[in-house]
């Protein structure tokens, strides 16, 4: 921390509160000596969607003025991380289309999504302006200049760019930018703002690559919508959240439709009136601003879902119909096939294979060097060989072995792991091919069988339509959520596996504004789901945040395209559940017209944080009004979301929902209900008859629960059908014993 201080978020219900604060600070106290000296501590006032400052305070500063009347919170600052062709394709996405899906007035023109990120690389083919109007008159935002970025980098594309660094100099020092490898601008140094913005409203670029590899046409899913840029995240660390705040409050008044934000923190998860991308979604959902997160990539272990509130769309990642085989041949003339993105110049010659426990360093033990762990191999016998390597349970990750790999010259390695799709790690120096444990357990005999055991590794191909897809990947973040339980995280799951998209040159060693590169990550699904949700504000630009994620929720596919249930990766893979994908695998045109949507007001927020027990000065600040709370737990599940989750169902509980007909004005739904295993589930009335005067209708649903035992989570779905559509929501529940520790 810059000076022994600390940085803080301070909240206020009032402008005489922040005053008094601001006076405290800039007049003097304690340590902050001189005006000048306290001036320079502020950051940040936020002013556009809520009150506060960011300032730099000693803890003992930052407890003086939480005791002012007004101060609802000082916020400790948080490091914020990010979570880093062919899907839209795969989604059926089309923006050419005549017959009336998605015609070319229908591909985001009109909309703006603002990406929260890294910046952009403007120059990027990707972002060029051919063909589009004007820039929108309501658009108050500005193209803020900098370090090799200036007014002209903006265009009708990217119509506003802005850059934060404050907070992450009060956090970590002087960013110094002498090394080339950071811009203080809005330009991009690390390419995952350039990658995110390009995948949600990038142009439409002919023989787009990364080496050869997925050659095609690279596109955004909205081409025609607008770019704002926010740069809260630096190459050197991460992203700070008194910047990240400061982005939300700018993005609010600039008006943006779409807010893309592919980044979080781990957990334990702040409480949603303490954590800023909670607190900034909050006020531009109440904008109208749909606010869309990535869910982590802690997968695939459960609890580890983020950016869990509930007014945030928060995206899964799973697989397309894209792979990449690359074959491995060995001396003795046999051929297996792994994973990798091997486009190298020496794909005729053999090399020594050994594996890692065999030569182990020194001071490393057999098992550590097997699974290439950081330090373990010896320089000497490593040298110009083919490493292989295991994954295990204290070394999971294929980019530690590439790096211990690297680090003692070896010519490549081959990583024995779980089965993943994912190879966005496997290209660069050394080359890496990733096999599953079969395959690395077949090497391994061959290496012990073998006076000379030699392999060579052969260019990988791009493999299309022949992998069932989609998966939920094996690092996506799963729920259930571990701050609020009731409400179901994810929300959907979408394309998030090797995806190509524009990248910065900086990171690139041709220097090529033409760059594209394969990743992975929720970082990558998050923008999917942005651009379709600005394609649908489009199309139905009254809809609320809350009807537009109800549309894509409750349209959602469980099958992958041979009609077989959706598969989750893991160890082992198993049937994907609502933990996995929450609604579904994200299906953009039935969401065009969903039947029914699940709508909320931000008076319902309102309720939901009054019920998890939050208090009224808390949530005013939130609210922006003054708010008495009437505290009932059950509001938690009775919150109008597209999903009904049930942490602890004892006996038997009522839950309500409300439905607005959005499809013909002359419509009747029955219901149909596929019950949790265990679980006993009643809809009343399971009719719903909607007409020129009736629009909206309420509904309830019994939950009888027919154990008697401590139950595990069950799932089912709640359909509801008029011939025309099928609107459905996921069912999550647990049955818990009333006396479970009676006789404890």
């Amino acid at each position: 921390m810059l000076g022994h201080g600390f940085l803080f978020c301070l909240q206020c219900t009032n402008r005489g509160a922040l005053c008094y604060a601001f006076n405290i600070v800039r007049h003097g106290h304690e340590k902050i000596h001189s005006k000048e000296a306290a001036k320079q501590s502020i950051l940040y006032s936020y002013k556009h969607g809520f009150s506060g400052f960011a300032a730099v305070l000693t803890q003992s500063q930052a407890k003086l003025i939480a005791d002012i009347p007004g101060i609802v919170h000082v916020i400790p600052n948080r490091v914020h991380n990010l979570h880093t062709t062919r899907s839209w394709n795969f989604l059926q996405v089309n923006s050419h289309i005549s017959n009336g899906i998605l015609s070319r007035s229908q591909s985001g023109s009109g909309s703006i999504i603002g990406i929260i990120d890294t910046g952009i690389w403007p120059e990027s083919v990707s972002f060029r302006d051919d063909g589009m109007g004007d820039v929108p008159s309501r658009w108050r935002g500005i193209c803020q200049e900098g370090e090799k970025f200036n007014r002209s980098h903006c265009n009708r594309k990217i119509i506003g760019a802005r850059w934060y660094i404050k907070g992450y100099e009060a956090e970590f020092g002087n960013l110094s930018t002498s090394d080339g490898f950071e811009f203080r601008s809005p330009r991009d140094a690390v390419g995952h703002g350039t990658h995110t913005a390009s995948t949600a409203a990038g142009a439409s670029i002919e023989n787009a690559s990364f080496m050869g590899l997925a050659a095609g046409l690279a596109r955004g899913g909205a081409p025609s919508a607008r770019l704002a840029v926010y740069k809260v995240c630096w190459a050197t660390g991460g992203c700070s959240s008194a910047d990240l705040l400061a982005a939300f409050d700018d993005a609010i008044f600039d008006g943006v439709d779409v807010l893309s934000a592919s980044l979080g923190s781990p957990p334990p998860l702040p409480s949603y009136v303490e954590d800023v991308v909670s607190i900034g979604s909050f006020h531009a959902v109440a904008k109208g601003i749909s606010v869309i997160c990535s869910a982590g990539n802690s997968g695939s272990y459960p609890q580890t879902v983020i950016n869990s509130a509930p007014w945030i769309f928060t995206v899964a990642a799973s697989t397309i119909d894209r792979a990449f085989p690359t074959a491995i041949t060995l001396g003795n003339n046999q051929t297996v096939v792994g994973q990798a993105l091997y486009t190298g110049m020496n794909t005729n010659k053999f090399y020594p294979l050994v594996y890692g426990g065999d030569i182990a360093s020194i001071d490393a033990d057999e098992d550590s060097a097997g699974n290439c762990d950081s330090g373990t191999l010896n320089d000497t016998l490593a040298r110009g060989k083919m490493i292989l390597c295991f994954q295990s349970r204290t070394q999971r990750l294929a980019i530690t072995a590439i790096r211990t790999v690297m680090n003692v010259k070896g010519a490549g390695l081959i990583f024995a792991q779980f089965p993943s799709k994912d190879v966005s790690l496997s290209s660069g120096s050394p080359p890496c091919v990733q096999v599953d444990f079969a395959i690395g357990t077949y090497l391994l005999t061959y290496i012990g069988a073998t006076r000379n055991p030699v392999v060579k590794f052969n260019p990988t191909k791009t493999q299309v339509g022949q992998q069932i897809s989609p998966e939920v990947a094996f690092f996506s973040s799963r729920g259930p959520n571990s701050l609020s339980p009731s409400i179901l995280k994810p929300d959907i799951t979408a394309p998030g596996v090797n995806i190509l998209a524009s990248w910065s040159p900086a990171r690139s060693p041709s220097k090529s504004p033409d760059t594209f590169k394969i990743e992975s990550g929720t970082s990558m699904s998050c923008p999917h789901i942005s651009g379709i949700v600005a394609l649908l504000k489009a199309i139905h630009p009254t809809w609320s945040p809350a009807a537009i994620k109800s549309a894509l929720v409750t349209t959602a596919s469980l099958k992958d395209e041979y009609a077989q249930s959706i598969v989750a990766e893991g160890a082992p893979h198993k049937q994907a559940d609502p933990f996995d994908y929450g609604g579904g695998h994200v299906d953009p045109n039935k969401a065009i017209s969903p039947g029914l949507i699940y709508d909320i007001e931000s008076s319902d927020y309102i309720r939901f944080l009054c019920s998890m027990g939050y208090n009224n000065t808390a949530i005013s600040l939130m609210a922006g009004t003054k708010i008495t709370c009437q505290k009932s737990t059950k509001f938690i599940v009775n919150l109008n979301l597209p999903s009904i989750t049930i942490h602890e169902l004892k006996q038997n509980m009522t839950v309500s929902r409300r439905v607005t007909n959005v499809g013909l004005v002359n419509s009747v739904y029955v219901a149909r209900v596929q019950a949790p295993a265990g679980v006993s589930v009643k809809v009343k009335p399971s009719v719903l008859s909607f007409n020129s005067t009736v629009k909206k209708l309420e509904f309830k649903v019994i939950f009888c629960s027919l154990l008697r035992v401590q139950g595990r989570f069950s799932f089912g779905n709640l359909l509801w059908e008029d011939g025309l559509h099928v609107v459905r929501i996921p069912l999550v529940v647990r049955t818990v014993l009333d006396d479970l520790y009676a006789d404890a």
